[in-house]
């Protein structure tokens, strides 16, 4: 038994092209390589407002999000042992601070 065949309308018979820049291009490619889509499905379903799929996580990049989650664990047990007065290493205060901020950067960056 055959398929049954498409509708005129269901048909991808118009072939739509245009010019954009490496950056754009490159944006287009990374999102639709993160969502598991081809390109072109990938805005068919933005320009039709179907839902995307999320963002696939690897499991290398889950293993990094975990260990980062761990570091920022320990950073932050650091830090309040600093502020509650206990081992006083007023150098370690700064460097604290911006771990702290380069984990959040690495996390946003994760989860996008």
């Amino acid at each position: 038994m055959a398929r049954p065949k498409k509708e005129i309308r269901e048909l991808k018979a118009i072939h739509i092209s245009f010019r954009t820049t490496v950056d754009n291009y490159l944006i287009v490619a990374h999102n639709a390589e993160s969502c598991g889509l081809s390109i072109a499905d990938y805005i068919r379903k933005k320009i039709t407002g179907k839902p995307l799929p999320r963002y696939k996580v690897s499991p290398y990049e889950r293993k990094i999000f975990v260990e980062l989650s761990r570091i920022g664990n320990n950073i932050n047990q650091l830090a309040i042992k600093v502020h509650l007065g206990q081992n006083q290493p007023e150098k370690l205060t700064g460097q604290l601070v911006e771990l702290q901020r380069l984990l959040s950067e690495v996390k946003q960056i994760m989860v996008k």
